[in-house]
């Protein structure tokens, strides 16, 4: 498949300092302030989500945004959510004008590095003692930093971390 970056796609995604971000389906760490910017970023958009990812979603597809679900498996159905079998297919379902944000999961991520404009990470001052699922490794020639803010550890924040957004160059 060749790809071509999109304007309107954007990756979100916290990840450990390893590039580790699950373990047995469930997020490695629970930072308040980071589910507070990914509510912020995505509500109103278009989320896709690999098929683990939205079945470890507490209460199913997330409100306010159009949820999309990738998986192989044919006939699935989820309550409030578009299932498609691809990427490829997803996107064709999305208008060029919304804002559409992949929020994982690892495999999804792989796919999908090359289609993003924009990342918006959480980076965990951390290195988990188990992982099964990493972000890609990123190559710093093909991205430009434009927003860092850095936050220490606090009571709701078992470990420092810093929101960094990063454009394609």
């Amino acid at each position: 498949m060749n790809i071509q970056p999109l304007d309107n796609v954007s990756i979100i995604v916290a990840i450990a300092k390893n590039n580790a971000i699950g373990l047995n389906n469930q997020l490695l760490y629970r930072l308040p302030n980071d589910l507070k910017r990914f509510k912020q970023l995505t509500t109103g958009h278009t989320i896709i989500m690999g098929r683990k990812t939205f079945e470890s979603l507490p209460k199913g597809a997330l409100p306010n945004r159009r949820n999309i679900v990738l998986s192989r498996q044919e006939g699935l159905h989820y309550e409030n959510a578009e299932c498609y079998r691809s990427i490829e297919e997803a996107l064709m379902q999305c208008d060029y004008t919304e804002d559409v944000y992949i929020i994982g999961g690892g495999e999804l991520y792989r796919q999908t590095i090359g289609l993003a404009k924009r990342i918006h990470l959480t980076v965990v001052d951390d290195i988990p003692t188990e992982a099964d699922a990493f972000f890609p490794e990123l190559k710093a020639e093909e991205w430009r930093e434009v927003l860092r803010e850095e936050h220490p550890a606090d009571e709701k924040h078992a470990q420092a971390y810093t929101f960094i957004d990063l454009m394609r160059r």
